[in-house]
């Protein structure tokens, strides 16, 4: 397969963007990254013309695919010809926040920012100033974007933060516990539990492998948040949307948060992020309240159009059975696969995610350190890149979920497997 355009281009990005890259997890792939030139359905065609099956799906935003239904792309053409932006409201962010009340069980509030990050920046932020206090509980491998408050590394005895740049003060005020290990959380709550302002938590580990909730753990966290005073804070922006269908993986595992933060599939594929939660909570933010937050791309009308007719096509037209049929035909047959060729490995994942895991003892993650002990380096180095070679585009590294679409099919489901089986 030639990818000689991709290496020139990776080579002129490296003179004029850090890394080569404006997002690290772009450059993982070694030598180089694929650079692409456009998507088409299920799949994507790099500069040198190269087709992959892509299971990235621009790392989980693009729910319906890359080719846009008639009436989503119709909405975004339109708004781009009536002006991008106007740095005033618009009816369709009221429309867009009006979809996700009705149909997430504990939001009654919309605040619309522009990223993942912005959201749980936001969050976090507003836990802060509604109970007065500084502390916030987060588990060891979630991902919360790129905040000084949750880029933290060690435990609850011993938190440092985990990029320089970030004063250790910051990590003064994180608490990071093992996800799916109820007595380390007890055990902080007992300790800290009127100092601790919120519980920030992925649903589902998303950015460490695909590491499900143990039966009854969420129900503890939201159990000790409440005895403490302090707030429950799911992170969806991968799964809100996606995991659990338009009720989000609250709904799916029925749980309540206070807050929840949105992403990617909230937008349809154009920059975007939220946070939503109870009325008493949210009317803390300016200008009803006193928590500062506001931003000048937040409410955009192109995404927000964009994200509104997404989830109302995806309501529409049965686009969650079709991707969560796709995605347990792919896990079936990749159990197939790992029990045949490799069964120290894991599949693991739910709903339209998925991912094989090269855990060393067949059995399923239950944290991010048991993602961390995987054999990643074989995943990354020869994995993945053979792969490639075969013409299916899996995520930049092992801890990144994989995503499937309403534009994937069958045939990419099988011509997938199969790649596996002799990649493996």
């Amino acid at each position: 397969m030639n990818r000689d355009t991709s290496r020139d281009l990776y080579d002129r990005a490296l003179g004029v963007l850090p890394g080569g890259v404006n997002s690290s997890v772009r450059a993982a792939p070694q030598p180089y990254p694929t650079f692409v030139r456009k998507g088409d359905a299920g799949r994507v065609v790099d500069a040198d013309g190269n087709k992959y099956v892509d299971w990235v799906m621009g790392l989980g935003p693009l729910l319906l695919g890359h080719d846009l239904p008639e009436p989503v792309e119709s909405a975004v053409q339109r708004r781009v010809s009536e002006g991008p932006m106007y740095g005033m409201p618009t009816e369709v962010e009221v429309e867009h926040a009006e979809f996700i009340a009705r149909h997430v069980p504990s939001v009654e509030m919309v605040r619309f920012v522009n990223s993942g990050t912005e959201a749980t920046v936001s969050a976090v932020r507003l836990a802060r100033g509604y109970t007065g206090r500084d502390k916030v509980v987060v588990m060891q491998g979630g991902y919360h974007g790129a905040q000084e408050s949750t880029l933290v590394e060690g435990d609850a005895d011993d938190a440092s933060p985990s990029s320089p740049g970030i004063p250790a003060s910051f990590a003064e005020h994180t608490i990071p516990v093992p996800f799916n290990d109820e007595a380390a959380v007890t055990e902080v709550f007992e300790e800290h539990g009127d100092e601790i302002a919120a519980v920030l938590v992925e649903p589902i580990l998303a950015n460490k492998g695909i590491v499900e909730p143990r039966e009854g753990y969420h129900e503890t966290l939201r159990d000790l948040t409440e005895d403490h005073g302090a707030l429950l804070v799911f992170d969806e922006v991968i799964t809100g949307f996606r995991v659990g269908g338009l009720s989000c993986a609250q709904g799916k595992y029925g749980i309540d948060p206070d807050l929840t933060t949105f992403g990617k599939v909230v937008g349809g594929g154009f920059p975007v992020g939220a946070i939503g939660g109870r009325t008493e909570i949210m009317e803390e933010l300016t200008p009803a309240g006193d928590v500062f937050q506001s931003g000048t791309f937040s409410g955009h009308p192109v995404t927000m159009a964009a994200g509104l007719e997404t989830l109302t096509y995806a309501a529409e037209n049965d686009v969650y059975e079709h991707v969560n049929d796709l995605g347990e035909r792919l896990r079936d047959g990749l159990r197939d696969v790992v029990a045949e060729r490799a069964p120290e490995y894991s599949v693991v994942g739910t709903d339209s995610l998925f991912k094989v895991v090269f855990t060393r003892d067949g059995r399923k993650p239950r944290n991010g350190a048991d993602v961390g002990r995987a054999n990643v380096a074989r995943w990354n180095r020869v994995f993945r890149p053979q792969m490639l070679e075969a013409g299916v585009m899996l995520s930049q590294n092992q801890f990144e979920s994989q995503f499937v679409s309403h534009a994937h099919t069958t045939a990419d489901v099988e011509e997938t497997i199969e790649a596996y089986r002799d990649a493996l």
